[in-house]
């Protein structure tokens, strides 16, 4: 599975993979393809040196990278506590109700939320910047849209690439215009924020539109033949997040939300605003369907919503409320029916990419012959 941009990057396979967990992203790495660790939940710098640590010594020299989420604009003087502020009182007061009504206990007295959205905040994002580019980092990843001007020639003047994703041919032109130089097309089928565009007709659109500039597809893809249709289509790669989720080295830390996704189908996903304000892929719940529901007050924007909910969140992953325990994933997850290892997921890409281009290739001798 090699393109331009993977011998450029020098890794065996066009495989660049999104995972929160350092574990995943360097068996990524290890396994050929490219690991990607999400910053976003890192508010401490300290954790996020201690995990780049980790991956640095577990990587066996090959390349890696970060994805933050981070605004194009800065917003100058806000505080968490400033934003805190701004959330009415009944959207706190639904949350209580929706929680009581399905008897969620209490977090322990002083203990913290685990769960927080902040990272998209400008100084948190800046601080993980300032660690991340004491590593050697290859890709830096901007999940928001792209990265400030100063951000992007930062990376640069470091040698290292910047990615941003894209939900449409739009939003990759701007991309291109601000000086990336990845854009990811990111369909419709992914986990997480994610646009209204399916990956079968973004991915094509996007590589026309920024051409020659190089294109990863995102978004419903999990076997070696989705692979080969990609780049089919015209990428230079595909980036997966979905499917790390249930390999041996990621750490849900809840056996309840590994069971719900090997036993999920690629129906059980629902496109909510319920995580964070913006519409985000994840688990269809009885929490996101109290979200959605036009009886309820309805969902604040980003990032007010990621706030409100961070302690609810933290709550139903602790004590594994079944019915309201979710996590952003994709359609993809309908193919995700067993633990396997990161190396056992390659090989399936693998064999399958294999077959589909002996497949092609047959179609093609074939035509070439009447």
């Amino acid at each position: 599975m090699q393109t331009e941009l993977s011998q450029t990057l020098g890794i065996e396979h066009a495989v660049f993979g999104f995972t929160p967990f350092p574990a995943v992203a360097a068996a990524i790495s290890r396994a050929g393809g490219f690991g990607v660790l999400g910053a976003v939940r890192y508010t401490d710098p300290d954790e996020l040196t201690r995990d780049l640590d980790w991956i640095e010594a577990h990587v066996d020299g090959r390349p890696y990278g970060l994805d933050v989420v981070m605004p194009a604009k800065k917003v100058e003087g806000v505080t968490e506590a400033d934003v805190e502020a701004m959330i009415p009182e009944g959207h706190r007061q639904f949350v209580r109700d929706t929680l009581a009504k399905h008897g969620v206990p209490e977090l322990a007295e002083g203990e913290a939320a685990g769960w927080r959205i902040t990272g998209w905040m400008e100084q948190v994002a800046r601080s993980q910047l300032d660690v991340a580019f004491d590593y050697p980092i290859r890709l830096l990843a901007n999940a928001l849209g792209s990265p400030p001007a100063d951000v992007i020639a930062r990376a640069h003047d470091q040698d290292v690439l910047v990615a941003a994703l894209a939900g449409s041919a739009r939003h990759a032109r701007k991309h291109r215009d601000a000086g990336i130089d990845i854009v990811v097309a990111q369909g419709y089928e992914a986990g997480g924020h994610t646009g209204e565009i399916a990956s079968m007709v973004l991915t094509p659109e996007v590589v026309d539109a920024v051409a020659p500039m190089p294109v990863l597809a995102a978004g419903g893809i999990g076997s070696g033949q989705q692979v080969a249709a990609a780049l089919t289509l015209g990428a230079q790669g595909v980036w997966l997040g979905s499917l790390w989720l249930t390999t041996t080295e990621a750490d849900l830390h809840s056996p309840a939300l590994t069971r719900k996704l090997l036993a999920a189908g690629s129906g059980d996903t629902v496109r909510s605003r319920a995580l964070t304000g913006k519409p985000a892929r994840q688990l269809r719940t009885e929490w996101t369907d109290a979200w959605d529901d036009p009886a309820g007050p309805g969902t604040l924007p980003m990032p007010l919503q990621g706030l409100l909910v961070a302690e609810a969140v933290s709550r139903i992953q602790k004590y594994e409320v079944d019915r309201l325990l979710g996590t952003p994933v994709g359609q993809i997850v309908g193919r995700m029916n067993s633990e396997r290892s990161v190396q056992a997921v390659f090989d399936d890409l693998t064999r399958g990419f294999e077959q589909a281009v002996d497949r092609v290739n047959r179609i093609a001798g074939r035509s070439g012959q009447s």
